[in-house]
């Protein structure tokens, strides 16, 4: 593995611990290999322009080089040199927030990255694994859940829909409620990452000194 793309959706980044765990997954993939390339999309920060020129142009034949698709062609040249998407996002009201929304409306393309055929929307991406990191202030899944998770689902549909199949999550909830109980769920995910070949040399110590959102 070469290239990894890694997306961060929270505001908050370095205060994250969901940013901080995705960097230490990079880290993890580094120490083995040196020559790793790393590209890191703050989407918060990034302006990806979504206007009417863009949307009129999704609805009729427009080559891939028209100025419109600039933003667009940038975003998933990105993701076709990944051999590893990683991503970490907040839920924000049960789904998505709206800057990891921007990112997928660039990169869901169609006649780009998916076909419609008489079956249904079939992918035009080569797969490849995708691990997604979703931080929540409280609890969606099993006894606990307090609230629905519509961001699962989705992202899960929309990454299919592209080609991408080959789908992780991993969930660090209940962040808002005490840092003890934040602590505990990163503690957890590491636990669970460093099963995965790819993450084996995972340090499964403690959460780092960051603010539990």
């Amino acid at each position: 593995m070469r290239d990894i793309l890694f997306l961060s959706a929270s505001a908050r980044t370095t205060q994250s611990l969901g940013y901080g765990l995705a960097r230490e997954l990079i880290e993890t993939i580094q120490r083995g290999n040196r020559d790793i390339n790393v590209t890191c999309r703050l989407l918060f920060k990034d302006i990806l322009p979504l206007t009417g020129d863009y949307e009129t142009a999704l609805t009729q034949y427009t080559g891939w080089d028209a100025s419109v698709f600039q933003c667009s062609e940038a975003l998933i040249r990105e993701l076709e040199g990944s051999e590893l998407l990683l991503i970490a996002t907040p839920m924000h009201n049960f789904t998505v927030p709206a800057s990891l929304k921007l990112w997928i409306d660039h990169v869901v393309r169609i006649g780009r990255t998916f076909e419609a055929r008489p079956e249904g929307k079939v992918g035009l991406l080569e797969d490849r694994p995708v691990y997604v990191i979703v931080s929540s202030g409280g609890f969606h899944r099993c006894s606990q859940a307090r609230q629905p998770d519509f961001l699962t689902p989705y992202l899960r549909h929309v990454l299919n829909t592209i080609g991408l199949f080959d789908v992780h999550f991993i969930y660090l909830e209940g962040l808002a409620l005490d840092k003890a109980g934040a602590f505990e769920a990163v503690a957890l995910a590491r636990h669970q990452l460093a099963q995965e070949p790819l993450f084996q040399n995972l340090a499964t110590r403690g959460p780092s000194n960051c603010s539990n959102s």
